[in-house]
């Protein structure tokens, strides 16, 4: 199985740095992980100029991304219980997660994938909801494999 989250963001080593490269490591003992952030001259520039500018660097970015199973982080997605998430990961071959830039998605990208799903009702830092994210997806293989991490 192949597991991978694409987001636009620029690379960077902050304080998120440390929590993102431990999920990461916990979620390889389950499936082969890849955490690719994805910034170009060409977002950089759109998000100057605006927001459907912006979502539309974003989708020319992700589009050639999308394959398998394709799950979107948005605002107007579905809100899952750790167990529902689990869900979305058993008999994947292929699962990739994107996170838009501060703008968002444009309707047309988010039609393409499979699921919209909402980390909750609250606005989170962009790499805060990374480590939530890595998080839920740890979890979520934990559950499935019945690893003590997640306790019910």
């Amino acid at each position: 199985m192949k597991t991978r989250v694409y987001s636009i963001y620029k690379e960077k080593k902050d304080e998120f740095s440390p929590l993102l490269d431990n999920y990461s490591k916990l979620i390889k003992n389950f499936t082969e992980f890849e955490d690719s952030n994805i910034f170009s001259k060409n977002i950089d520039k759109a998000q100057k100029v605006g927001a459907e500018q912006s979502k539309k660097s974003y989708t020319e970015a992700l589009e050639p991304k999308l394959g398998g199973f394709n799950i979107a982080l948005d605002e107007t997605g579905i809100s899952l219980t750790s167990k529902e998430f689990s869900e979305l990961l058993k008999d994947r071959q292929e699962i990739n997660f994107f996170i838009g830039g501060s703008y968002g998605f444009e309707k047309e990208f988010t039609a393409k994938c499979h699921k919209k799903i909402s980390l909750g009702k609250s606005t989170l830092p962009h790499r805060l909801a990374k480590v939530v994210l890595l998080e839920q997806i740890y979890r979520g293989f934990t559950i499935l494999n019945n690893h003590p991490y997640h306790k019910e």
